[in-house]
């Protein structure tokens, strides 16, 4: 079973996630959480697999929480909820580690199905809107040299073209056909590039490909 906390100071909304995901045969509801400090705590408490975390909520907001809960546990995963699908916040929310985000208004089965792809270690958001999102927020708001610009020397000639590739958007299968490799092959070069950088998804190496100037916005 899937152990989802939901964190979000609205109590219709936690209800109606409550809803959908007790509905689910490998899922149960282990909590709920109206505001962040609530959301860390019973994350230590509870220790669910994934956490539905609202961007925006009073006191301490979801970015704070999502940065306490992955540095102080980092086997919990967590989702974030954003009413909008382009907002500077949600950002924030995958660099302070998030495996992803969704808008609020998606249909139930992405909710689930979401829920599902992070508990697998993987990120839930669509390469396209991610992209999208990044290019118009991080490339922005990049200041003019980070910590992470050195880090691309660590990485090879190959890791660096799938992660040029990996910002674009593309999957492990469309990496594997425009590079001629297997994607088991891809898989391996995504894994060590995820290692050299410091990050524990896509998601966040997406973030890195922008910042570092490695993949820069469309008309940039």
């Amino acid at each position: 079973m899937i152990n989802v906390l939901l964190a979000d100071d609205q109590a219709l909304v936690r209800t109606g996630f409550g809803m959908i995901v007790g509905a689910q045969p490998d899922m149960t509801v282990a909590g709920e959480a109206a505001d962040g400090q609530e959301a860390v705590r019973l994350s230590g408490v509870l220790r669910p697999d994934v956490v539905l975390m609202d961007v925006h909520m009073p006191g301490m907001d979801g970015v704070a929480a999502t940065e306490r809960i992955v540095t102080e546990h980092p086997d919990v995963r967590v989702l974030a909820l954003s009413t909008f699908d382009l907002d500077e916040y949600v950002v924030a929310m995958l660099r302070a580690g998030a495996s992803g985000f969704l808008p609020k208004d998606i249909f139930p089965e992405e909710l689930v199905e979401g829920v599902r792809i992070v508990h697998r270690g993987e990120s839930a958001v669509a390469p396209r809107l991610l992209t999208r999102l990044i290019g118009t927020f991080v490339r922005a708001a990049r200041p003019r040299a980070t910590p992470r610009d050195g880090l691309l020397g660590a990485l090879t000639d190959r890791e660096r073209e799938v992660l040029t590739l990996i910002g674009s958007g593309r999957s492990n299968t469309e990496i594997a056909g425009d590079l001629g490799l297997s994607p088991s092959t891809v898989k391996n070069h995504v894994t060590s590039l995820f290692a050299k950088l410091g990050v524990r998804d896509r998601a966040q190496a997406v973030i890195v490909a922008y910042e570092t100037g490695l993949v820069r916005p469309s008309g940039a």
